[in-house]
């Protein structure tokens, strides 16, 4: 058994990232690393991310594949079990550069003709397992994602966007999800974040706790939240992830 040394190495606790264990795209606190620190002598900890290595490294940290036991990036198309890199996989190796094409030419057509307060930079992010569309852009500042994230309740520029790309390609086989203030990921059907748990299954963990909090249906935690080999968390911030740990396991 790899984590025989936990209190109960049969526990498994996976986080979102954003808006669970830090402030969206800002860097993890101190209170949060302490909490972590301590909950993984007992249990064993993992985190799923929508976003790259580079990007989950800016926000947990430099040490962050020696901080946690497992580290998902792009809901676990790149993966880490103790430092170690598992087997990856590749969107544009799935989708083919022809379809791949296609999509981004309609998208990159319908932002600049959608009227909206602000655009930055870096409207389309190329990932390994998926790519992110931003309206606004991934370069907006902080006070330019609040910004957004207001417009965007009050219009549903993401929702709208998603919509009109389901009706378009809805031979594509791709899931869609929003998450965070600005995005949205665009991924093979299956290649939400429950692919992660493909990585965990013959440490056949008794209990895999999930939190999130984009935990609602059309969230990028909807479907590993509901999922029936975890149980679900809901939190709307860094500080209810760590009462409900304290909670949980009396850290």
């Amino acid at each position: 058994m790899s984590f025989a040394h936990k209190e109960n190495s049969k526990i498994l606790v996976l986080f979102d990232v954003d808006g669970t264990l830090t402030p969206a795209r800002l860097v993890i606190s101190d209170e949060m690393r302490q909490t972590l620190k301590k909950l993984r002598e007992k249990v064993v900890i993992g985190f799923v991310g929508g976003s790259d290595l580079a990007k989950q490294v800016e926000q947990l940290g430099p040490t962050v594949l020696d901080d946690f036991d497992y580290c998902f990036s792009e809901n676990g198309l790149t993966a880490y079990k103790l430092g170690k890199e598992l087997a990856s996989q590749s969107f544009i190796g799935w989708i083919g550069n022809e379809k791949y094409n296609k999509l981004v030419k309609f998208v990159l057509r319908y932002l600049s003709e959608i009227d909206i307060p602000i655009r930055t930079g870096t409207f389309i992010e190329f990932r390994n397992g998926m790519i992110n569309i931003s309206p606004v852009g991934r370069n907006a500042s902080t006070e330019q994602r609040n910004e957004f994230e207001k417009y965007d309740k009050e219009h549903k520029i993401r929702e709208t966007l998603v919509n009109v790309l389901k009706e378009n390609f809805a031979d594509y086989g791709l899931t869609y999800s929003i998450g965070g203030q600005i995005s949205f990921d665009v991924f093979p059907t299956g290649w939400d974040k429950t692919y992660a748990l493909q990585h965990v299954a013959d440490e056949h963990f008794e209990e895999i706790h999930f939190f999130g909090d984009k935990s609602y249906k059309g969230g990028n935690d909807y479907e590993i939240y509901t999922d029936e080999r975890t149980i679900g968390h809901a939190v709307n911030s860094p500080e209810d992830t760590i009462k409900i740990l304290n909670d949980l396991f009396k850290l």
